[in-house]
């Protein structure tokens, strides 16, 4: 079980690794504004997973209809906000894209691989780096704005696998309120299954470890089974669900 604190501190991480434009607050809650595709940088998302006041609902919204920007809410699954689906859903909201927060231990992360042949942890990314998130089987303006977004945080550093000169996997890796976070963990398409994750996130354990850290988190798609069971020879296991709810299309 985590506490309170623990959750908190996740959010407030990764916030400052997906580095929206900016951050409002409102009353236990973060407002993160900004335009791109990112959908935790542009969700107001609670600080703790007690009972909420379901008025706020009406105030967010209005808060990011201020800034020019649909609300959109990233809701942990939880008993907590149970009322809160029904009064969303009445508000025009539907629930999309369920999530999972996972949790581990720098410890766990290391026995994953036992090498980290040519990874290298950068304190920004490269042309190539950004180009992975262009590549076969990925979105381009969503990878696009993705690169943008983690590029722009602070402290975070960038791991790239490179072979020959190529970049073959990459990710992102942040140690923010003592907690490693791994985000945009990608391996080019016909370099996948040969265990290059795995290095990555090794390089980015052993960085935390250095510093101290010990415990991990990352957020995978609920519906990502590949990612899922890698995540899970790592260690990884669901702390919560979540999932966003944004304005049904008119």
């Amino acid at each position: 079980m985590l506490s309170a604190t623990d959750v908190e501190a996740i959010e407030r991480a990764t916030l400052a690794a997906v580095a929206p434009e900016r951050v409002e607050t409102i009353d236990g809650w973060l407002l993160p504004m900004d335009t791109g595709t990112v959908g935790r940088a542009h969700s107001a998302v609670p600080l703790h997973h007690g009972a909420h006041d379901p008025t706020l609902i009406d105030a967010i919204a209005l808060r990011y209809q201020d800034a020019g920007l649909r609300p959109v809410f990233r809701l942990p699954e939880v008993p907590a906000f149970q009322a809160w689906w029904p009064l969303l859903a009445a508000h025009g909201f539907r629930r999309e894209q369920p999530t999972l927060t996972q949790t581990g231990s720098v410890e766990d992360l290391l026995a994953l691989s036992d090498q980290t042949e040519g990874v290298t942890l950068d304190a920004g990314p490269d042309a190539a780096w950004m180009a992975m998130f262009l590549g076969e089987g990925f979105d381009p303006v969503d990878g696009a704005s993705r690169a943008k977004a983690l590029s722009r945080a602070q402290g975070t550093l960038f791991a790239s696998l490179r072979e020959g000169g190529e970049t073959l996997a990459c990710g992102a890796a942040s140690f923010g309120q003592g907690w490693l976070s791994m985000h945009g963990l990608r391996t080019a398409a016909r370099h996948r299954g040969r265990g290059l994750a795995g290095r990555l996130i090794r390089a980015m354990a052993l960085e935390a470890q250095r510093r101290g850290i010990t415990r991990s988190f990352l957020q995978v798609d609920a519906c990502n089974a590949s990612a899922l069971a890698l995540y899970g020879r790592a260690g990884m296991s669901t702390a919560w669900p979540y999932a966003y709810w944004r304005p049904a299309p008119v």
